[in-house]
């Protein structure tokens, strides 16, 4: 399973509770779209296995000196591009996620959750700790090996799923 999350804007721990914290122990990979803040969040992710993170817009110097400002993630049968966004009009996140030759692009930044199908599909995961004006929510994905797609949710950190999706590897489609 693959976790995406983004914009914990935290300054000691992960913030983390309920269903999410369980999901971080068992995810095979953990995507984080950006402001963690501290160096100290960002360890407390990476205690509970691989993270894979870029800076944001409020992360501090030991966080943007850890991690980059935008990356690739391969899971499974896809190919992740992962950015904050808080420099990314939806346009720019579309050819963003062209020019990576990536299956999807997870972003953060605007604490939203949403799913948006195109071309390259966008996830917003939303913010778990922090959510502004949204429901507190991260992204779950569990690949599919026999219809070779990933199968994916929006949950609230209590594990209410609000929204199901699919992605698949851009070759299917």
């Amino acid at each position: 399973m693959l976790v995406a999350l983004s914009d914990t804007h935290g300054r000691e721990d992960a913030r983390l509770t309920d269903r999410l914290e369980e999901a971080l122990r068992t995810a095979d990979r953990i995507v984080h779209a950006g402001d963690f803040i501290t160096g100290d969040v960002l360890d407390a992710f990476e205690s509970r296995g691989p993270v894979y993170g870029v800076a944001g817009n409020n992360d501090t110097p030991a966080v943007c000196d850890r991690v980059p400002s935008d990356r690739i993630v391969g899971w499974e049968g896809l190919r992740i591009a992962v950015v904050h966004g808080h420099e990314h009009t939806e346009t720019a996140l579309s050819m963003f996620g062209r020019q990576s030759n990536a299956d999807l692009v997870v972003v953060g930044h605007s604490h939203a959750p949403e799913f948006r199908p195109g071309v390259v599909p966008v996830l917003n995961p939303g913010s778990h700790a922090d959510p502004r004006w949204n429901r507190p929510a991260y992204a779950e994905l569990e690949w599919d090996d026999g219809e070779r797609m990933a199968r994916g949710r929006l949950l609230e950190p209590s594990g209410t799923v609000f929204e199901r999706f699919v992605v698949e590897p851009r070759g299917r489609r």
